[in-house]
């Protein structure tokens, strides 16, 4: 067996119930915090309720949608000017990255383009984060399980993180109560995120016994509970999904991600599309011209996917990244020109992707015209 190392937050909390213990476990890192949440405040009220009652000096900020570096500029001065002892984010991926990145910041002497990659010097961070809490209320991105922060910058055309290994949350708390009747659009595309974050790892040239011990059994999972999900609103896939999350989460923080995610970092920062809507539309065609390159082992794990796709959705196994990705449009996703991206643009962000980090963990290199043709068949 290879040797191989595993990184995780320092503590995960996991189940229904479980984010009434947020409160008195986030007053314990110190009497003053900062309180990321999304675009509607009142979902975080009772957090910020429950945490003044245990005596902490808030300072809420929202964050609407996926976090640019304007973003986070403004949300790094209003946060040093509180002199916080923690962060915690309540949301779903695009506050945890904010909270994410202000942990990381808030402590920095220098600013964001010092640690962000590809488009600034990607410098590690000199000074330990802030205790960093996450509480996940959708599932999806895994990012309470991650060491990078996505952030959008807009006149670069690209979204890129800020990583370091220091930037483990302190404390992830994932109550699937959290995510109970999120929206059907919400629901879908972030489950798809969910589960090609199971997808890749398993299939990444960066796997170890570790990831592919989690991943494996993760990706039936979370394909039957979105599936489920789709149909009716379910407490135990809801659970079921949240795991998926979780486990995505780990396992790209540990053997990395591909193709799917390579190209949905370019898309993401040209155009306004969620996040998990560009991943889902891009992982039946990426599963599929995967499979045509493959050789080996991967080929194997690669059919292994297409049969518990096949199982769940119907069809063969020989077809289902096409059963897949058509699923997912029956269920509402649209294709990628609706979501903002036309064909014209598929070459420029087929170029940019080739230098992504997610790139790296791709388990077979591609050029130019396979990812094109990915791009072209998500359409």
């Amino acid at each position: 067996m290879p040797p191989f190392a595993i990184a995780l937050p320092r503590r995960i909390l996991f189940g229904r119930g479980e984010a009434q213990k947020a409160p008195a476990l986030i007053a314990a890192f110190g009497p003053r915090g900062v309180l990321v949440h999304g675009a509607n405040p009142a979902r975080a009220e009772w957090l910020a309720q429950a945490l003044r009652a245990q005596g902490c000096d808030i300072l809420a900020l929202p964050c609407a949608h996926e976090p640019t570096l304007d973003i986070l500029n403004a949300a790094t001065a209003q946060a040093k000017a509180h002199r916080p002892h923690w962060v915690v984010a309540l949301g779903g991926g695009a506050a945890l990255d904010l909270g994410k990145a202000l942990a990381a910041l808030i402590p920095a002497s220098g600013g964001a383009m010092d640690h962000l990659e590809v488009v600034g010097r990607a410098l590690p961070l000199a000074t330990p984060p802030l205790p960093f809490i996450a509480l996940p209320t959708t599932a999806g991105t895994g990012a309470e399980a991650t060491k990078n922060a996505v952030i959008g910058l807009p006149d670069h055309g690209r979204k890129v993180s800020l990583r370091d290994d220091a930037m483990f949350a302190a404390l992830a708390i994932v109550d699937p109560a959290l995510t109970d009747n999120c929206p059907r659009a919400v629901t879908l595309a972030s489950g798809l995120d969910a589960v090609t974050q199971v997808i890749e790892p398993y299939l990444s040239c960066k796997a170890t016994p570790y990831t592919d011990a989690i991943t494996r059994p993760a990706i039936a999972t979370g394909l039957a509970a979105l599936k489920r999900l789709m149909q009716a609103e379910d407490p135990a896939a809801r659970d079921a999904l949240a795991w998926t999350s979780l486990t995505g989460g780990i396992a790209l923080a540990n053997a990395g991600l591909g193709v799917v995610h390579g190209l949905a970092g370019v898309i993401g920062g040209i155009t306004p599309a969620a996040h998990g809507a560009i991943c889902g539309v891009l992982l039946g065609p990426a599963l599929g011209l995967n499979r045509a390159r493959c050789t080996g082992q991967t080929s194997g794990r690669i059919e292994e996917i297409c049969t518990l796709v096949a199982a769940t959705f119907g069809g063969s196994a020989a077809s289902a990244p096409e059963t897949l990705a058509a699923w997912a449009k029956d269920c509402g996703l649209p294709p990628l020109t609706a979501q903002g991206l036309p064909a014209a643009r598929h070459a420029e962000v087929a170029e940019a992707a080739r230098t992504s980090s997610s790139m790296k963990g791709n388990p077979v290199p591609l050029d130019l015209p396979d990812l094109v043709s990915i791009l072209q068949a998500a359409g």
